[in-house]
């Protein structure tokens, strides 16, 4: 019984460490661990909520870098229509200067040609009439020995 009797006055002399132990593990839950697990708590909302405003953040970013970019494209398109348009002006306005050249260089033909006949006419009249006198010219003198032979 003797080892009884130990146990129970190891029991008894526990009792006051098992109860200032109790009260520090109440006063731990109540003064520690419930502002710990606060504070934990908003650590993790804090966390969580940064990575979905940093989420929230980059999809907004990806969205104006895609109105960006077809913003970008409009605008290119729209360069590009723009210097097609005056492409094709300028080609008109080529067509149109070639098409006056091309009608002044007829008319220019036109006259020439008509000069050229009328310089021919007049180059044949002439040269008839050279010839006519060319021709009186070399029967007068025909006949003027033969008129002067018979008239010895």
């Amino acid at each position: 019984m003797d080892i009884l009797e130990q146990l129970g006055e190891l029991l008894l002399t526990s009792i006051p460490t098992i109860i200032c132990f109790l009260v520090l593990w109440v006063a731990y839950r109540q003064i520690v661990h419930k502002k710990l697990v606060q504070v934990l708590a908003e650590r993790h909302t804090r966390t969580e909520g940064a990575i979905q405003a940093a989420q929230s953040e980059i999809s907004k970013a990806e969205a104006r870098t895609a109105e960006y970019e077809q913003r970008l494209r409009e605008a290119r398109s729209q360069i590009y229509k723009a210097q097609e348009a005056r492409r094709r002006h300028t080609m008109e306005k080529r067509s149109a200067a070639l098409g006056q050249a091309r009608q002044h260089a007829d008319e220019m033909v036109k006259h020439a040609r008509a000069a050229l006949e009328k310089d021919v006419k007049e180059a044949r009249s002439s040269l008839e009439r050279q010839a006519d006198a060319l021709a009186d010219q070399v029967i007068a003198s025909i006949l003027r020995p033969v008129a002067a032979s018979g008239s010895r």
